[in-house]
């Protein structure tokens, strides 16, 4: 049997209001930024592994 392989999901999307405007180095949109980049790497990864996926199904 083979083990899950679940679709990646997105990171979620930090409010406006989660930001406190402080400069802060990263800020919680720069954290967001480097999440979505690590998802999209697994996202192509994953529809490699999964080419019957259709794409947009994300």
């Amino acid at each position: 049997s083979t083990a899950p392989d679940p679709q990646p999901q997105p990171p979620p999307q930090p409010d406006f209001e989660d930001c406190c405007g402080n400069g802060c180095e990263p800020c919680i949109f720069d954290l967001h930024d480097l999440a979505m980049d690590r998802y999209r790497q697994a996202l192509r990864a994953w529809r490699e592994r999964h080419p019957e996926a259709a794409p947009g199904s994300e």
